[in-house]
């Protein structure tokens, strides 16, 4: 059975952690089945946008601790070859990536919920850092991911509580897009997808880069940075045919290029 299942609807590639058993929990071959399935769905042209979600009952319960022997005596190293892959992948994705979070994201199921663009969460879904329960510090991304996302003093509350939020609280918060009911989780997933493939994918994900840039960078870099992918993309095709539509006072009917 496949560790991550692959579907389409239309131009929306759609990926689905497929070991509902362990909830999906964290393993050297799942996370490597999902960097390689990213990977197909990149090269496909005709997808647009993409969306991750988990089969059963939960989106992620993080690391499977049996399965952590794996990773061996350099846990740097381990992880670094068997994680980070999957969740470069995502960050770098060549297309919008929307994250349908069913059931409970724990620990680095959590960190992975926070590795797309955007989060769509079913009413029953629940996030849960639990690192400190166990005596760890969070990982895989998540010091850096969740305070850019709700800010500091809520990080650091879920981090060092470790008190499950909710989905309507995650809305509020800012972690989550929407919220909806679980029968209607994947076809809203699927219809944020579909408005995101109907957009202007490079310029989008060139939004996304630049956002990420001015984590770092200060005002006046930001501004130069800002010009000179403006520069690059103002003659891409979807740009061309936005300023005709524009003029012509027409919706744009963008191709991705």
């Amino acid at each position: 059975m496949a560790k991550v299942t692959r579907s389409r609807d239309g131009a929306v590639g759609i990926l689905t952690l497929n070991e509902p058993e362990s909830l999906n929990a964290m393993t050297p071959d799942l996370l490597g089945a999902l960097a390689e399935a990213i990977g197909e769905m990149t090269a496909d042209p005709a997808i647009r946008a993409l969306i991750l979600t988990g089969a059963g009952r939960g989106f992620c319960s993080g690391q499977n601790l049996k399965a952590a022997e794996v990773l061996g005596p350099d846990l740097v190293g381990g992880v670094m070859k068997f994680y980070w892959p999957a969740f470069e992948a995502l960050r770098a994705c060549r297309m919008p990536v929307v994250v349908a979070v069913n059931g409970v994201a724990a620990g680095g199921g959590f960190s992975l919920a926070m590795a797309g663009d955007m989060v769509v969460a079913a009413r029953s879904a629940s996030f849960i850092q639990v690192f400190s329960r166990i005596g760890l510090v969070p990982d895989l991304g998540s010091t850096w991911l969740l305070p850019r996302l709700i800010g500091r003093q809520r990080a650091l509350e879920l981090m060092l509580f470790n008190e499950p939020l909710s989905a309507e609280r995650a809305k509020a918060w800012g972690l989550v897009r929407e919220v909806v009911d679980d029968a209607d989780l994947m076809p809203e997933a699927i219809k944020l997808a579909q408005r995101l493939a109907r957009g202007p994918t490079r310029a989008l994900v060139a939004t996304r880069m630049l956002l990420e840039d001015s984590e770092h960078a200060t005002f006046a870099d930001q501004f130069r940075r800002e010009i000179e992918v403006q520069s690059d993309i103002r003659q891409s095709a979807d740009a061309l045919e936005g300023r005709a539509a524009f003029l012509e006072k027409r919706k744009a009917n963008f191709s991705g290029r």
